[in-house]
């Protein structure tokens, strides 16, 4: 399958000045290190991992929010991490971005129906009856009315608002859209229906999603493909299924088993982590994840592991790496988890 998206050895340091005042000289922040993967046309990739491991920096970096320190973005075949001025702003139309604040992200001071013509304008697509025709397809296919079209961001629902930011994003038919945490601020109620739009919207125009999460059960929900962080740094990445029926790394592992249950009589058991997230600026040696991991070894201070192939388009950074048997209740036991975990 053709890729949209393909990052490759994507980094990003932040450099600031330590100490109040800046006096103790600068310390380097590591947020993104070495990342890669790919997005198919039509198809999800979720970004998933803990509050500061790099997911959102990535998500700046790919609409060129945030210039990468390394690495290259490749979109439709292009570089993009290579252009700036007006090639820059011409190839902006094939990458939109939806944000987790719509009201935020929404100018207060325009009509909904301006707010989805504007980057139509921008990008010089057909006339202004043109742009006023789209903007009503788009309104519905968002599932917006089309009075609403009159209406200013605050006099919208926080779940009108982000059908009115996901129109906005669709509108300048973009080969990928980047969405970033879009659902966390929303109800229950409507998160699920901003989920089965989206999922509508990518069936009817084949787009690509990055999708930026920390909340597992709607990665579940929407994915094709996972890939966890931690630190900056990818330790899997697996087709959906697969990750969620049997992890490999023992991050994602605790992570699948902090999924809340619907009723205590499925709650799972896991060893839960300890300790804190070390600091981006001053990174462990060895494995990342080795001062919170209970399989840590030497050989985890020592070396920093790769992320290699463990099976068919599944791919881990651990030198312990869980064997792929869902199944097998002593790795299950191994890990704190009983077995049903994965089932």
């Amino acid at each position: 399958m053709t890729a949209a998206l393909e990052v490759r050895n994507l980094s990003k340091t932040f450099v600031s000045r330590g100490g109040p005042f800046g006096l103790f000289g600068r310390r380097r922040v590591h947020a993104v290190d070495d990342v890669s993967f790919s997005v198919a046309k039509g198809s999800t990739l979720c970004l998933v991992g803990e509050s500061g491991c790099g997911k959102t920096t990535i998500g700046r970096m790919v609409v060129r929010l945030t210039s990468p320190t390394g690495g290259s973005i490749v979109i439709d075949g292009e570089d993009f991490s290579m252009l700036s001025g007006e090639a820059l702003r011409r190839r902006r139309r094939q990458v939109q971005m939806v944000f987790q604040d719509p009201f935020a992200s929404l100018n207060a001071r325009m009509r909904a129906a301006d707010i989805v013509a504007e980057p139509m304008a921008n990008f010089g697509m057909g006339s202004a009856a043109d742009r006023e025709r789209r903007a009503r397809r788009l309104f519905d296919l968002v599932g917006l009315p089309q009075f609403m079209m009159e209406r200013l961001p605050r006099e919208l629902s926080g779940g009108q608002r982000q059908r009115l930011g996901i129109a906005r994003a669709l509108a300048a038919e973009p080969s990928v859209v980047i969405a970033d945490e879009a659902v966390a601020a929303l109800d229950v109620s409507i998160r699920s229906q901003i989920l089965n739009l989206l999922a509508d919207v990518q069936k009817e125009t084949g787009v690509a999603y990055l999708f930026i999460s920390h909340d597992l059960s709607v990665v579940r929900h929407i994915a094709d493909e996972v890939a966890v962080m931690y630190l900056g740094a990818l330790v899997e990445r697996a087709p959906a299924k697969e990750l969620f029926a049997a992890p490999r790394h023992p991050y994602t592992r605790a992570l699948i088993g902090s999924i809340p249950a619907a009723h205590p009589s499925l709650r799972k058991r896991y060893v839960p982590l300890e300790g804190e997230v070390p600091s981006a600026a001053s990174l462990p040696s060895g494995c990342r994840f080795r001062t919170r991991c209970p399989l840590a070894t030497e050989v985890c201070t020592a070396t920093r592991p790769a992320l290699r192939g463990v099976a068919p388009a599944h791919f881990v950074a651990c030198h312990h790496a869980v064997p792929g048997s869902a199944g097998d209740d002593g790795e299950n036991r191994g890990m704190g988890l009983t077995p049903d975990l994965f089932s």
